[in-house]
């Protein structure tokens, strides 16, 4: 019997050897949860089939493909990291070290090296909490490949899902975390802290990392432009194809596209995630350009201490696999020394946005102000 369509939006059924339903129809079945963009549910389907036929070709190919849709290619280049790793192995030994008997707790564990790091420095239990239930199974596979299956334990679930103690024996000690993107903010990690601070943590827990600061920077970049814009190629005018284009940032490596800088670095966001929250907030800063040229894009970066004295960032020139966050302008601006340009920097508790303008336009002011734009940004 085929799967019908109500079956497809149903969770996937357990199968075994004596079900009378030919392959072929349950790797269709595969096919159409992949299409629908049920990539999970995908994954399991053919997990299914592999264990009918562990060698059947399209089944590891189309479990493979739903995967890579659920598991982003960043994960391997973020593996590889040696700057990220090493500080926050760095910053776990410290923690932990203060107080070995800490619980800890991983959100956000991905692979498991993060909780693995904390087991080996001697914490003697460790939580870590996957939300995407693939990655989540084989970071139990990783964590007990390793020896540390004694002391980690992997939650196939949102930290914002788990209660204490059912997911968690108490409140833990020591929160470790790294859900940030080139932005900072794109993964969360104001509204997960401030959720586990209120559900999940030790009043006096250590929380890592400890603080983070958003720092932009005015761009002449044509190359970066036209990542993001187009104009008459060809003998056509492809403009109206613009409205397709990111309204928000991407992320790129600065120094890989010929670029001038028109202002020095600034902080736009101060974040202490130990009380920070993720409440829309907006900040607009008068810029002083330090050369003249055409205003393409805004570059901007995070700092992150993990722990007093422990840094780490994506600063253009670094290699690091963040890359920096680019946003580019709807239209260039022309700026000059001498004439302030006022940035607007606003963020919805997940991503950060620019406008520009120019020092004599209306609302222009001669300070850095911080203002509640919870309604504006919505």
């Amino acid at each position: 019997m085929e799967p019908t369509e109500s079956d497809l939006m149903d969770p996937v059924p357990e199968i075994h050897a004596d079900d009378d339903l030919e392959l072929a129809q349950f790797l269709r079945w595969g096919r159409d949860l992949h299409h629908q963009g049920r990539y999970e549910d995908a994954a399991k389907a053919y997990e299914l089939i592999l264990g009918l036929d562990r060698d059947n070709e399209e089944a590891r190919i189309g479990r493979n493909r739903a995967v890579r849709r659920a598991v982003p290619r960043w994960h391997w280049e973020m593996l590889h990291d040696e700057e990220r790793a090493e500080l926050y192995d760095r910053a776990i030994r410290q923690a932990v070290a203060a107080n070995p008997d800490a619980l800890v707790l991983d959100i956000g564990a991905g692979s498991g090296l993060l909780a693995m790091m904390a087991a080996r420095a001697g914490a003697r239990h460790v939580v870590a909490c996957e939300g995407q239930e693939p990655v989540a199974e084989t970071t139990s596979r990783v964590v007990r490949v390793a020896g540390y299956d004694d002391a980690v334990s992997v939650v196939p679930k949102m930290s914002t899902r788990m209660t204490v103690p059912e997911d968690l024996p108490r409140r833990a000690d020591l929160l470790v975390t790294e859900i940030v993107d080139c932005g900072l903010l794109g993964e969360g990690i104001l509204g997960t802290i401030a959720h586990a601070r209120e559900h999940l943590l030790a009043p006096d827990a250590t929380i890592m990392p400890s603080r983070g600061r958003i720092i932009a920077q005015l761009v002449e970049s044509e190359q970066l432009f036209r990542k993001n814009h187009v104009g008459k190629l060809y003998g056509f005018d492809l403009a109206p194809f613009n409205r397709l284009s990111t309204l928000e940032y991407f992320d790129s490596r600065l120094h890989r596209h010929e670029h001038r800088t028109l202002s020095d670095p600034l902080t736009v966001f101060d974040f202490d995630f130990r009380t920070a929250d993720a409440t829309p907030r907006g900040n607009e800063l008068r810029v002083r350009p330090t050369a003249a040229g055409r205003l393409h894009a805004i570059a901007f970066w995070f700092e992150m201490e993990l722990l007093p004295g422990i840094t780490l960032d994506n600063a253009p020139g670094h290699d690091s696999h963040w890359k920096q966050a680019i946003q580019c302008l709807p239209v260039p601006v022309l700026v000059q020394p001498g004439e302030p340009v006022v940035l607007d920097a606003v963020h919805d508790g997940e991503c950060v946005r620019f406008t520009v303008r120019t020092g004599s336009e209306p609302g222009a002011q001669p300070d850095v102000t911080e203002r509640d734009v919870t309604e504006a940004a919505r």
